[in-house]
């Protein structure tokens, strides 16, 4: 997908479970990310229909999505890797949101770190 990691969905797999182990970010991502799927559909739904309203109200969902994980991820003992550029930051975000995330949550990676929490 870029120079930096070009084939970001296995490296961002890889990096994954040593990222969301703390209970409150494990609890904020289930969230989070709805939410950021749900702006982002709005987003798209908003630029289609020429609405202006699912337009904003997509924006602000997506912004505190976002807010929500990053507050989650600085609850982490194991940070993440920073972002290089705006390119890095956009590709990374939507990986996770879209394909990292969910994987997690159905590959039962998600309830074993649920699981494990009381080491918090």
């Amino acid at each position: 997908m870029g120079k930096r990691h070009p084939n970001l969905p296995a490296w961002q797999w890889r990096q994954y479970p040593q990222n969301h182990q703390h209970p409150t970010n494990l609890a904020l991502h289930m969230i989070a990310v709805p939410l950021f799927i749900i702006g982002f559909l709005l987003v798209v739904s908003g630029v289609f229909s020429l609405s202006l309203a699912s337009l904003a109200v997509g924006v602000v969902g997506i912004l505190a999505g976002l807010a929500l994980q990053r507050h989650g991820h600085s609850l982490e003992a194991q940070a993440g890797e920073p972002f290089s550029d705006r390119k890095d930051a956009v590709q990374r975000l939507l990986v996770e949101q879209f394909v990292s995330f969910p994987r997690f949550v159905l590959s039962g990676g998600w309830w074993r770190a649920w699981r494990q929490r009381h080491r918090h």
